[in-house]
């Protein structure tokens, strides 16, 4: 369940948590969650009306504690699936390379299916720990795919549309966010009746994708450069182009065998210690954490509690408008993507959002004085969403498979979903902390780490657009002698002072 989305259900599911464990949950929404009579409002389990449940024996310490204990296998539920993500996201190079980039993804779309069954299944057991499993296990599998699936897709195509086709991952994973949020809530899935089918969804998409992945040719050059079969290449290639003469690619295909059989088997340890990759590791690195550290949560933190003092009746559907939005303009980034080009749309995106925060920032902080602050805040939403969809939403997920050859990209791509990973990880921990600490300031952080994150993009950040992966490799070659270059000419003008 995304974060996005588990505000209608997670009451829902922290209250069967409750009845599984014996504690009285307590309605931490709420002014006062419990009564002067020592009372505490429940839902029954059999999603009838709400009603009071007598507090325990002991009201001390055990029912001020409740909601505590509540909170932490929450948290856990929740943070669980990022640490799947981070431990197997090291893995994605390794069994790309044994299996093949079809083949590895069929093998882990298992891990989905698993994982969601047992959170389908968890209200029938101890339900905490089966979706605590299920989080973990679907975090494993979603750490490889997210490394699995822009290398295939990279790979696959042709490439004037390399990057237009690798936007759609991004498609996918805010279509499934939209999903989740118009199923989750309370009148369809997010109910004490149905929550579990809403956690078990996704192994459906699982299912689906397994026998679809069936129909898909391997990577032709996963099949020419790593295995070397000629002959399978080009069919791969005439399955994917149609009638074409493949000869083309195969000639660029045969320059890229040529280099990566110079450089060898790229480990990860290498490609943190070899000058060669250096710059290019930094890119890779710093693109997934202008991702993760960009605000984005945050804004859909804030989102509802915004809509709601701007006097909408129902901001949960607010919120949906906003998952619309955040869906439609990444399809137009697909569009948008081979004719502006990375380069301009990962700037002009964290420009937009840097002003987003601000503005954002300017509305929370005089709400309190001027009621028509809310639109403003409104409006930078989404806005905010918009820019992030534009560039720094979708771009990070490809553009490490097009900064690298085939030798070092299946450990750039492991590298670059850790880093990803871990962001998340720890946005998902600190955020709640740092926003209730900074209050409606917590944007001024996002607005620093925007200038910063675009200033970096603006000096190191190479276009890609149209190019080979041996031209990309040659751009950061000659920034490395332009650089080199600058540091001869510093050194040999300050001994010229001395």
């Amino acid at each position: 369940m995304d974060k996005k989305s588990k505000m209608q259900s997670e009451k829902v599911i922290e209250a069967h948590y409750g009845r599984v464990l014996g504690i009285a949950p307590l309605d931490r929404h709420a002014t006062n969650a419990s009564g002067e009579d020592g009372t505490v409002p429940v839902t029954e389990p059999w999603g009838g009306t709400e009603g009071t449940l007598a507090p325990p024996a002991d009201t001390g310490e055990d029912l001020a504690s409740s909601p505590h204990i509540l909170t932490m296998y929450w948290s856990l539920s929740v943070s669980v699936f990022a640490v799947g993500g981070m431990v197997s996201s090291f893995t994605v190079g390794w069994i790309g390379d044994r299996l093949g980039r079809v083949k590895a993804m069929l093998v882990v779309n298992v891990l989905s299916i698993v994982g969601n069954l047992l959170m389908g299944l968890a209200k029938f057991g101890p339900s905490h720990m089966l979706i605590i499993a299920g989080r973990a296990i679907t975090g494993l599998y979603c750490g490889l795919s997210s490394g699995l699936v822009p290398m295939y897709v990279s790979e696959v195509s042709p490439t004037a549309l390399r990057g237009a086709l690798g936007t759609l991952h991004q498609l996918a994973i805010v279509t499934g966010i939209l999903i989740s949020q118009v199923l989750g809530l309370d009148f369809l899935l997010g109910n004490d009746e149905l929550w579990p089918l809403l956690l078990g969804l996704s192994g459906v998409a699982a299912l689906l994708q397994f026998f679809l992945l069936l129909l898909c040719p391997e990577s032709p050059r996963y099949l020419y450069i790593k295995l070397g079969k000629v002959e399978e290449a080009k069919k791969s290639l005439k399955r994917l182009r149609g009638n074409c003469d493949p000869m083309k690619e195969i000639a660029e295909m045969e320059k890229e065998k040529q280099e990566a059989a110079s450089e060898k088997k790229v480990s990860i340890r290498q490609l943190f210690t070899s000058l060669k990759y250096r710059q290019a590791v930094i890119v890779a690195l710093m693109v997934q954490i202008s991702q993760q550290f960009s605000g984005i949560n945050a804004i859909f933190y804030y989102s509802t509690n915004i809509f709601e003092r701007a006097g909408v009746d129902q901001p949960v559907y607010a919120t949906i408008g906003v998952g619309v939005v955040n869906t439609v303009f990444t399809v137009i980034s697909v569009f948008l993507v081979e004719k502006a080009g990375r380069r301009s749309l990962f700037l002009a995106g964290l420009m937009g959002m840097l002003i987003s925060a601000v503005a954002m920032t300017v509305g929370l902080a005089l709400l309190s004085q001027f009621a028509w602050m809310s639109y403003v805040s409104m409006v930078a939403i989404f806005l905010f969403v918009i820019f992030f969809e534009v560039g720094p939403g979708p771009i990070p997920w490809f553009i490490v498979a097009e900064l690298f050859s085939q030798g070092p990209r299946p450990a750039a791509i492991a590298v670059a979903g850790f880093c990803n990973w871990a962001c998340n990880f720890i946005v998902g921990m600190c955020f709640q902390y740092i926003a209730d600490l900074c209050g409606p300031y917590v944007f001024v952080i996002f607005a620093a780490l925007l200038l910063v994150f675009f200033l970096f993009a603006y000096l190191k950040v190479p276009e890609t657009k149209g190019k080979s992966f041996e031209e990309i490799a040659a751009v950061f070659r000659r920034k490395k002698f332009l650089a080199k270059a600058m540091t001869e000419l510093e050194d040999l003008q300050s001994s010229e002072k001395a």
